[in-house]
């Protein structure tokens, strides 16, 4: 999936903790964990905007879009 997700990276940089951020987003550690190791297949409007929130950050800041060699047109929606 050419989406990476650096929720690592903000956190770092904010000197935050994945459980402090579920604990102020509201969302499990598990589902922090899974969209932070890039294994989510989807993110819902409401966790990112509560995510942008609590980490004074722009959705940009926390995906980005990294187009591989071996991308199918048919998985870049170009089908």
């Amino acid at each position: 999936m050419p989406i990476r997700v650096q929720l690592d990276r903000v956190l770092f940089e904010r000197r935050m903790s994945l459980t402090e951020l579920a604990d102020r987003v509201g969302v499990t550690i598990a589902n922090l964990s899974i969209l932070k190791t890039g294994k989510a297949r989807a993110v819902r409007f409401t966790t990112l905007a509560a995510l942008c929130r609590e980490l004074d950050c722009q959705p940009g800041d926390l995906l980005t879009y990294e187009a591989g060699p071996s991308e199918a047109p048919d998985e870049a929606g170009d089908s």
